[in-house]
């Protein structure tokens, strides 16, 4: 057994991986994939991997060569010239072996993601399902590229479908090592694209072993391709004339400067950016369930999630639920993320932890209170990990650092109203779009928040609302640039363009007419 969680390893078909926090004698190095192949990188740049709970290394991450880069497109550009060809019912096969391969190897992309990015191994597991649900709705890919056709005059039509844009890239980020890879992964497969996915260099495994079960899965070399890095591998990216598409997922300054840049460069770019999701709870909500669903949603995943529910807005009474909020979230248990019962795992990088803490210490400078204070948590066994309680800081207002930015940590800033039209006001007010939710059990109230509210993922009694894969990520406002959103209809337009072919067959040059021999005798 290791000292700090499960057993130590644990033999799959294809590797030892492992499942605990123990230290790795000798770590190893992330392999770059590339033509269907793991490529040892020959950089003098290395980036090491840190366990978030322990700051072990537990391996180390190259700066992919500017050789390496180009190979990697060069694999790409030349598997697309045949792959496009393909026809769609050998790509959905593709993605049925795919969905069957990741649910076979799920416990190992889920170690993979507790050991490098922290999470436990419940919430990583919930990582893998909901990328695994992008992949299960890739496979309805026949219906959701069928085309049109239309007789627009005598013998002649005019159809229109789409076709593949060619080499398309993924910039992932840390939060969500699996979940993020997928929503590029298997879209590109069944549109007939060739990828270039490029993980964050803090978690970068699982998007490794994504790319080899894309193999195992039939996808042809070149296909899918791993680069590794950071701002350089960013910027290849971005100025590669090759690279025809840029999906990104993460922070606002870095969104903005892959959107500036890629569109100015002619190429098509989704960028997700920052959030603030807000939740409102009137007084006639069940109580029970929407205090447990606040804690879950503020708290899960050591907040470090896109749509997790930061904001906590009371209208008139439901004020006096935050103590029981508070009373809750203290049940919680913030350990390793291998260890039995852990709730809450660490923050990414001992940078994180030292900025959320920073902001909780200007929410008090600026006169809020913190009801609940997270900040010197000590976690038996675990030192030196990057950890964070869950905090709660009451007498919020916007303006307030603590209101204003995304702090991406174990953080509920509360903000008190006195009616629903109040808080919808200060909602809309706020520069992000991603996600809002409102605690209600009226109809009418519900259906009110829905109307007016102007983020772009509403939940009702539901506190975090990303809609499954069948719809679209539609985060909006500040939340997100570009024209068309992640995965569902959306990504299937973003990664496919369309054309048009109008077409003119005489029938009277069919086979079997008789030829006219005659001097034409009309005008």
């Amino acid at each position: 057994m290791g000292s700090l969680g499960m057993p130590v390893g644990r033999l799959t078909a294809t590797a030892l991986y492992h499942t605990s926090h123990a230290r790795i004698e000798n770590p190893g190095t992330t392999k770059g994939y590339v033509n269907n192949e793991f490529v040892e990188s020959k950089t003098t740049k290395w980036i090491d991997i840190h366990d978030p709970a322990t700051n072990y290394v537990v391996s180390r991450c190259p700066q992919s060569t500017d050789a390496e880069l180009k190979a990697a497109v060069d694999a790409a550009e030349a598997a697309f010239k045949t792959f496009k060809n393909t026809s769609i019912l050998s790509r959905q096969q593709i993605a049925f072996n795919f969905v069957k391969l990741i649910r076979e190897h799920w416990d190992e992309l889920a170690a993979s993601i507790t050991l490098e990015q922290g999470k436990t191994v419940a919430d990583a597991r919930g990582d893998v399902l909901r990328g695994l649900q992008v992949a299960e709705a890739a496979c309805s890919i026949t219906s959701e590229l069928t085309g049109s056709t239309l007789e627009v005059s005598k013998d002649m039509e005019t159809k229109m479908y789409r076709e593949p844009l060619g080499v398309v890239a993924a910039i992932c980020p840390f939060n969500f090592p699996a979940m993020i890879p997928l929503w590029s992964i298997p879209l590109s497969i069944v549109t007939g694209n060739t990828l270039i996915l490029k993980p964050s260099e803090r978690d970068p495994g699982a998007a490794v072993l994504l790319a080899d079960l894309a193999r195992q899965a039939g996808a042809p070399p070149g296909v899918i391709n791993v680069v590794h890095g950071s701002a350089p591998t960013v910027d290849f990216i971005l100025d590669d004339p090759r690279i025809k598409a840029i999906s990104f997922v993460g922070s606002d300054k870095a969104g903005k400067y892959i959107y500036e840049r890629g569109t100015a460069n002619g190429k098509r770019v989704q960028a997700n950016l920052g959030a603030k999701n807000h939740a409102v709870v009137v007084p006639d909500a069940n109580k029970n369930s929407t205090l447990n669903a606040i804690v879950g949603a503020a708290f899960g995943a050591a907040g470090q999630r896109c749509m997790a529910l930061s904001a906590l807005v009371t209208v008139g009474e439901s004020r006096e639920w935050v103590s029981e909020i508070a009373e809750r979230a203290k049940q919680l248990k913030v350990s390793g993320g291998f260890v039995e019962g852990t709730d809450l795992g660490p923050v990414i990088t001992p940078q994180s932890k030292q900025r959320i803490i920073d902001i909780i210490e200007s929410a008090e400078k600026e006169g809020a209170t913190i009801l609940l204070d997270g900040r010197n948590i000590k976690v038996d066994g675990f030192p030196d990990g990057n950890f964070v309680g869950p905090t709660i800081i009451t007498g919020v207002k916007p303006g307030m650092r603590c209101y204003d930015e995304e702090i991406f940590g174990p953080v509920l800033v509360v903000v008190e109203t006195e009616t629903l039209d109040e808080a919808i006001e200060l909602i809309n007010r706020n520069k992000y779009g991603n996600g809002s939710a409102i605690f209600t059990n009226s109809g009418p109230t519900g259906y009110k928040f829905q109307k007016e509210i102007e983020a772009g993922q509403v939940g009702i009694n539901v506190p975090i609302p990303v809609p499954l894969p069948m719809f679209s990520f539609t985060g909006n406002k500040g939340s997100f640039l570009g024209d068309l959103n992640f995965y569902g209809k959306a990504g299937v337009m973003f990664l496919t363009q369309y054309k048009t072919v109008t077409s003119h067959w005489r029938s009277e040059d069919a086979v079997g007419n008789k030829a006219d021999v005659h001097m034409p005798t009309h005008h």
